[in-house]
């Protein structure tokens, strides 16, 4: 059973949605026979490489709020993120393009690193402050998640894996995905949004028995 995940990596729910879902496939009997697939999309795909404002800053811009306004929107998403065990230092978070992290998670799936690459960017912008619109930060995350060192260094130079990232937000477009995280279970159940486990381990229960019931 297939698992497609459409995901932005400065996206927290998305962070916390993965953890969420992690969870679930604890619990489920027939995890060894699901597969997961991380789908690209960007929150803002006119956003610079690196922003001069903070997220605190951003947030504040965008729904037209204070800075302190903005602070306490943020407090609440860090909670949720301490309940599944995730420690966001959002003070310390680069704002900017997140388009060529998107490159090299494209770049790992072909490696069957889609998921190592998904969580050391998530970590990389939430946890540790690291600014993953900056090709030399990329390029020493692919060394450690396991990716060829020249390899990855070609690809961050050039424009390879453009057309799978627009690819993956072209056919998130056309079934209807306004935000992330979102989910597909075998092609035929959604769940839309950081979701509690429990309400992950239902939808693949349900999609498992379907799958079987065909």
């Amino acid at each position: 059973m297939t698992i497609q995940i459409w995901s932005d990596v400065v996206c927290p729910y998305c962070y916390i949605g993965k953890r969420e879902l992690e969870r679930a496939l604890e619990l489920f009997p027939h995890k060894e026979h699901v597969e997961v697939e991380w789908k690209s999309f960007e929150l803002d795909r006119e956003a610079p490489v690196r922003s001069p404002d903070d997220m605190y800053d951003h947030l504040a811009k965008k729904y037209g709020r204070t800075r302190e306004q903005a602070k306490e929107m943020v407090a609440g998403v860090v909670e949720r993120a301490r309940t599944v065990g995730l420690e966001y230092n959002m003070e310390k978070a680069v704002m900017g393009s997140s388009f060529d992290a998107h490159r090299l998670i494209q770049l790992a799936k072909t490696k069957d690193l889609g998921d190592v690459a998904e969580e050391r960017l998530f970590k990389a912008h939430f946890v540790l402050g690291e600014h993953i619109g900056d090709k030399t930060v990329l390029q020493a995350i692919a060394e450690e998640i396991g990716l060829d060192r020249v390899e990855a260094a070609e690809m961050l130079a050039g424009d390879a894996f453009t057309e799978a990232v627009e690819a993956d937000e072209y056919e998130a477009q056309q079934i209807g995905v306004r935000g992330v995280p979102f989910f597909v279970l075998d092609n035929r159940y959604a769940v839309s949004g950081a979701q509690p486990s429990g309400h992950f381990l239902a939808a693949l229960n349900q999609a498992w028995s379907e799958r079987k019931g065909e």
